[in-house]
Parts: C-alpha cells; structure tokens; sequence
C-alpha cells in the first residue's frame, strides 16, 4: 500500500478526478490504481474563489507496481510507504477467561474514556465489569441544573459522577493527533465509524 500526500482538488471534484489525481501523481494507467481510501482530508481557503481539499490517501496499485513506484519516489515527500496504523492489542485472553482463580477487570465509570477502556477489554476476551454511579445523561443533567440553580445537590448524580464522563459539562481538551505516531487516536475513530 502506499502513502500519498498533498493530492489538491477543487472543492467540488468528482470521484474520477480523485483517482485521476492519483494515477498522474504516481504516472501510471488509472487501470494500475486498485483501490484508494482517504487517511485524511483538509481544506485550503487561503484563496476564497478557489478553495480546495488537499488528501492524504492510501493507495493500493496492481500487482508488482508498488516496489517500482516505491523506488521511483524514494526521494519524495509526497509519495511512501503506508504506515501500519492497525492497533495492537497488548493481551489476548483465552477462550476460558475467566477461569478458576482469575478475576475479571473492573472498568470505573462509563464516560468516554471507560467506554474505550471496557471496549479495548472486551475486543481483548476479558468481560469486563463497568461500574457507573450516576445517572443516565438526560436525569444527570437534571440533577446538575438542580445544583447550579437551586443549590441542591444530589451526591450520585452531579457533575462528577454520571454517563459521558467529565465532558459532558465541559468542553475538555482536544488533540490534533499530529503526533501520535502510534495511531491509537486512529482506532478511537475506527470504532466511532464501525459504531455507526
């Protein structure tokens, strides 16, 4: 598979032109271009009449091309090797888990970090446990408007304790991933679409 960077097209471009754009970068027959998936799309409006998508897209080519290519744009930027973004599971358990004397995990609350860790556990074989104290969003939110406006507290159900996590009442923080070159950023996303 390979890596290709800084594909420009005007904003309304056709799927032909896309793999049109791939086959003139990579100067092959469009026939030779098997399949292409989109890594990352990205807008460039420094020129308000002529806004364009720049892609980075992983190219799949016909059998025996992808060595030649690799080797004709070894000094390129704009064409490589895809990177191996697959997650890598650190344990896989077996299929008798759990068995006499092992416990389960238990994951501590079901904001968004709990649904990935109790998600990533469950993918792994190993039945977690999820404990959530609070309420479902709708009454939570209820419950934290209860606290805000009329100063009544409900212990198991405020801001801290309840489904979605600490972000549900604040904006968080939010990472452009650009480092992460470990791709994990990329299966929290992969799940996100496989999810619906």
């Amino acid at each position: 598979m390979l890596r290709l960077n800084e594909i420009k097209l005007p904003l309304d471009h056709t799927d032909d032109a896309l793999a049109a754009a791939v086959a003139e970068r990579l100067e092959i027959e469009a026939a030779d271009v098997l399949a292409i998936s989109v890594f990352k799309r990205s807008y460039d409006a420094r020129h308000k009449s002529r806004i364009l998508l720049i892609y980075q897209l992983d190219v799949e080519v016909a059998a025996g091309l992808e060595q030649a290519l690799l080797e004709r744009f070894a000094q390129s930027s704009r064409v490589g090797p895809s990177p191996d973004t697959r997650y890598r599971y650190v344990a896989q358990a077996g299929a008798d888990f759990p068995a006499s004397g092992q416990q389960r995990p238990i994951v501590i609350g079901f904001g968004p970090c709990g649904i990935l860790a109790a998600l990533l556990l469950a993918q792994m074989g190993l039945k977690p446990l999820v404990l959530e104290r609070g309420q479902a969003v709708r009454q939570r939110t209820q419950d934290t408007w209860g606290l805000w406006r009329k100063r009544q507290l409900n212990t198991e159900s405020n801001v801290q304790y309840g489904e979605g996590g600490a972000g549900t009442f604040s904006d968080g923080k939010l990472y452009s991933q650009v480092k992460d070159k470990r791709h994990l950023g990329r299966k929290v996303l992969e799940e996100f679409v496989a999810a619906g």
